[in-house]
């Protein structure tokens, strides 16, 4: 039978990405083709060729190319750029492909330092439109034509753009803080709510409006966190997410941190996700050094990602419940979460945030007993989530809040850029694990769960379905754990083992400089991707040859996610709202970072 292919295969097959590209470019064409340590073509091009290209791309691509990510470099402090064209900041777009990885491609712009700026892109993907004022609002970077700039993580009277290089890092950098009474009358009437401001219009000659605040800590909300809305009776005629309550300037601070102290720092951006935020940034420093992981520490890994996937999805499944007014599951699936946490804690000490992988590894070796733990509680687990499946997904109430209510098509989820359980609700088998895989994926067997109307009840659907796939991926790490080191031989970034430390001074010496200093990373650039708990998570790193990164780049699903909220909830009513949140799976803090 003849395969039909897509335009982006066609013309995979007859020529090059940036050959493509640059047939499309006035000159002087493509700047540069510049190498990275993660294998993504990355091209520059110019300012005017950037509407252009990025257009000529989604043609070709159809509804499969996603802008996954929009960010920036403030390159005026850095010293290794060899190859790359002169920039004080460099605007970049990640784009992804959901028909294959061949054609993940990253477009860099370079900018002047006075008054940078570039045209929006917000028309052709919707989704730009927050990380374009994400970029305003911590660079200084202006987009052009964009429909509603203003800062998003800080507050509007927030003087600076705080990721710029001359920005402080830390409070001990600035004079003590003092509010005088006329400070204090100026941030209170910042506060006040103008709806022109906010972009809202009457949408009626003849009708009254109401606008009421749902948050900034409303308990449906799962986090601090605020939504305007815009009510004609009890319909929702518009309504504006307002994020950044949670800010705290992640990213900021794996600038300041070496490259292994700022592993903590992860655990807090999904909080619910535990080693899951370890992950990614482990990965990115292990392929900006070339560090090999070991088998047994590619297991383990996965075997503890999997335990944060099913423990992070039986909070959702009963807060979900709980939204829509079903209060007992929650006490039933937190015992579950619990037993998780039982497990996680034998392994690795700690529960919520155990900061336990390693650059090249793990902290430390499966304790004896383990497999015992793992086996019981995936031989238990599936019996209750029967239950679960009679208690709540059968349960005709909570069917009718949630069937038909928050639905969206997979053409939708691309364009807004929506990943994990949220796209595969809509009928697209797309699971970074099986496109992209990683540690030892590639090894395991599971099945990509997928529903096909794209609505609340689908999207939990798809959720209790992947705990089921976890358990399956948990069963086989128990059965095939390979034996051997628990971390790379690299003498890099790898200190090495403390007992060894008590033979011989250069050892010691060795072991004091990994673990107070860190490790000094080659220059280069390197992204690792994940399939996180809510969608696909991603550090991109930036070395300039130093003991600290010089850009860390967090992208995390649920920033993407929390966009589409205007568009579900217009002419929906409040409580339709409150399902479509919780269905969502969110976390604040994976939002604001």
């Amino acid at each position: 039978m003849a395969t039909t292919l897509s335009p982006a295969r066609r013309r995979e097959q007859t020529q090059s990405l940036p050959d493509w590209i640059s047939t499309r470019l006035a000159p002087p064409g493509i700047l540069a083709t510049q190498p990275t340590r993660d294998g993504v073509c990355t091209i520059w091009i110019a300012a005017t060729d950037l509407r252009p290209t990025l257009a000529a791309l989604k043609e070709d691509a159809s509804t499969t190319l996603m802008l996954f990510d929009l960010t920036a470099i403030d390159e005026r402090g850095r010293t290794h750029r060899e190859g790359q064209p002169q920039a004080a900041f460099t605007v970049v777009y990640h784009l992804l492909s959901l028909t294959s990885r061949a054609d993940e491609l990253r477009i860099k712009v370079p900018l002047g330092a006075a008054s940078p700026g570039l045209p929006t892109i917000s028309d052709l993907w919707p989704n730009a439109n927050w990380y374009e004022r994400e970029v305003w609002d911590l660079f200084g970077i202006r987009f052009d034509n964009h429909p509603f700039l203003r800062r998003i993580l800080t507050p509007p009277t927030w003087t600076g753009h705080p990721l710029r290089k001359d920005h402080h890092a830390r409070a001990t950098e600035m004079p003590p803080y003092s509010l005088t009474e006329d400070e204090e009358m100026h941030e209170q009437h910042a506060l006040r709510f103008d709806p022109a401001r906010w972009g809202m219009k009457r949408h009626s000659a003849h009708s009254d409006f109401m606008f009421l605040n749902l948050g900034p800590n409303h308990p449906s909300v799962h986090g601090v966190f605020r939504i305007v809305l815009q009510l004609e009776g009890e319909r929702i005629v518009d309504a504006v997410p307002d994020i950044g309550f949670h800010h705290r300037g992640a990213e900021k601070m794996g600038e300041r941190q070496s490259w292994h102290t700022y592993i903590p720092y992860t655990d807090r951006v999904d909080y619910l996700g535990g080693v899951m935020n370890n992950f990614p940034y482990v990965m990115a420093v292990e392929t900006l050094a070339g560090i090999t992981v070991p088998p047994r520490a590619q297991m383990i890994r996965v075997m503890l990602a999997e335990l944060f996937r099913i423990a992070s999805h039986l909070v959702f499944y009963g807060t979900m419940a709980q939204d829509v007014g079903q209060l007992s599951p929650v006490f039933y699936m937190f015992t579950d979460r619990e037993r998780v946490f039982g497990i996680i804690e034998a392994i690795c000490g700690f529960r919520m945030h155990p900061a336990w992988f390693r650059i090249g590894g793990v902290a430390m070796d499966l304790p004896a007993g383990w497999d015992g733990l793992v086996r019981a509680f995936i031989n238990d687990l599936p019996k209750r989530l029967d239950e679960y499946d009679a208690m709540v997904m059968r349960n005709p109430i909570f069917r009718a809040r949630t069937q038909g209510v928050g639905a969206y098509t997979t053409a939708e989820a691309v364009e807004w850029g929506v990943t994990g359980p949220g796209l595969r609700a809509t009928g697209l088998a797309w699971d970074y694990r099986r496109h992209a895989p990683y540690a030892c994926y590639d090894q395991l067997e599971f099945d990509i769960p997928t529903a096909a109307n794209g609505d609340c009840f689908d999207r939990v659907a798809v959720h209790v379905a992947e705990i089921r796939q976890s358990l399956r991926i948990l069963r086989q790490c128990v059965d095939n754990m390979p034996a051997g080191p628990i971390k790379a031989e690299h003498p890099l970034t790898c200190p090495p083992p403390k007992p060894r430390t008590m033979h011989d001074i250069e050892t010691l010496i060795h072991h004091f400089l990994g673990v107070s200093w860190g490790p000094v990373i080659p220059a280069g650039e390197a992204r690792c991707c994940i399939e996180a708990t809510k969608g696909l998570n991603s550090y991109t790193l930036v070395s300039d040859g130093g003991t600290t990164s010089y850009r860390t780049r967090i992208r995390t699903p649920s920033f993407a996610h929390l966009q589409m909220i205007p568009l579900l909830s217009r002419g929906v009513m409040i409580a339709d709202l409150i399902a479509i949140l919780g269905s969502i799976d969110f976390v604040m803090a994976d939002v604001d970072r």
